[in-house]
């Protein structure tokens, strides 16, 4: 029973410190964050049992449903070419820093092709990541969500996650010859194409049944729930993608009926009491630092690694949203908002891990990168978005 006392903990002290944090002018999301390292790493006194494990994964999955019930649909088509293009450079930029950084550190990479080489170019691939929750949950809290900058950020975020897939499979395909590229690409064309189909399908049936029933509204969030869950489920298990952009996309379809702010309320209250605050503390659980401690060359290169993730990203984003003609803050606001690593980088580490091309001692490096860039994010995202009402331009 001890996943009871975890999760009491867990509640009171994302509470205690998010309200800290919130009088100093930071987003809450911050103290959840620090909430999860001083109950795990800096006290031991929580532990991430399989249980809250599963939990903090079905929040980050409502987290994003959450997100696109909230999405304003026409805007996200307007930024559709944006959030690509804004993508693209936003993953290149950091592929080619991250690869620097280590043919500068790790010298004896050998030609290219050769097995050093690739895990040289894996560490850019994990610079390439974006954890978009943290981002989502700062911009709802700054009621910026539904800005032109939070529309292109989302939609950049999840064209982020389907490149970083690719290179991905590129990468490990060439380290393990087990796995096919071209079967991970009509994996990935084939769920946009599921999605589009049953989308569509659903959308008409749900929309109709909800716009004609006014009695018992709470069938509305159980099926809106087993939809996102669904498609989540599906999404990870039958075509390799994130199942954080299978419950983005349920949520997207779903916002258009006529008793979305019903259902969003019921699951602004689920994420808010419970699931949210376990998914970010669990994140500061897992933050673990190598046995053998850091040496000066590795202190180096963690410095160099945190640097070139922050600036690639802001800047390469930023790029790619003035290519788009978003305003300079805007681009900035952008930038920002995709530095956020999370989850979503120690996933990538540990599957490059799982096939040879993931060093033990990198692993230090790259959380601290995780840690930082996933608690800095919110910070910055409220100096940015600090000023006037955003305006929401129509962009191409």
């Amino acid at each position: 029973m001890d996943y009871l006392f975890f999760i009491a903990i867990i509640l009171m002290s994302t509470k205690v410190l998010g309200l800290m944090t919130k009088k100093i002018n930071l987003p809450q999301v911050v103290g959840a964050l620090l909430a999860g390292l001083i109950l795990g790493p800096g006290l031991g006194l929580v532990e991430e049992t399989e249980f809250i494990k599963n939990l903090s994964e079905i929040g980050v999955i409502v987290l994003m449903f959450s997100a696109g019930l909230e999405t304003d649909v026409a805007e996200l088509k307007k930024c559709g070419k944006a959030s690509f293009i804004i993508a693209l450079v936003g993953v290149i930029f950091p592929l080619l820093g991250g690869l620097g950084v280590m043919m500068l550190f790790n010298k004896d990479a050998g030609d290219i092709g050769s097995s050093a080489f690739l895990q040289n170019v894996f560490i850019g691939i994990i610079l390439t990541a974006t954890s978009v929750s943290i981002t989502v949950e700062t911009l709802k809290e700054l009621g910026k969500l539904s800005t032109s900058a939070g529309n292109a950020i989302i939609g950049a975020a999840l064209i982020d996650d389907i490149l970083g897939i690719i290179a991905l499979t590129i990468v490990t395909s060439l380290a393990d010859s087990s796995v096919n590229i071209l079967h991970v690409l009509l994996r990935i064309l084939g769920f946009f194409v599921f999605a589009v189909l049953f989308g569509v399908l659903f959308h008409i049936l749900f929309v109709k049944w909800t716009d004609r029933t006014t009695e018992k509204l709470h069938r509305y969030n159980v099926m809106s729930f087993a939809f996102c869950l669904l498609f989540a489920y599906i999404a990870d298990e039958f075509f390799g993608v994130a199942d954080i952009t299978g419950a983005f996309l349920a949520g997207v379809l779903i916002s258009t009926s006529t008793k979305i702010k019903y259902i969003s309320s019921r699951f602004e209250t689920l994420s808010y009491m419970l699931l949210s605050p376990v998914f970010f503390a669990s994140i500061g659980l897992n933050v673990s630092l190598p046995e053998g401690g850091m040496n000066l060359t590795i202190i180096l290169m963690t410095l160099a690694l945190l640097v070139v993730a922050i600036l690639s990203k802001i800047v390469g984003c930023g790029v790619g949203a003035k290519l788009c003609k978003y305003t300079t803050k805007e681009s900035l606001q952008i930038g920002i908002g995709m530095v956020s690593r999370g989850e979503v980088a120690l996933i990538v580490a540990n599957k490059g891990a799982s096939v040879g091309l993931m060093k033990s001692e990198y692993f230090g490096p790259i959380v601290i990168m995780v840690v930082i860039t996933t608690i800095i994010t919110p910070i910055l995202l409220k100096m940015a978005f600090a000023d006037k009402k955003q305006k929401s331009p129509a962009k191409s």
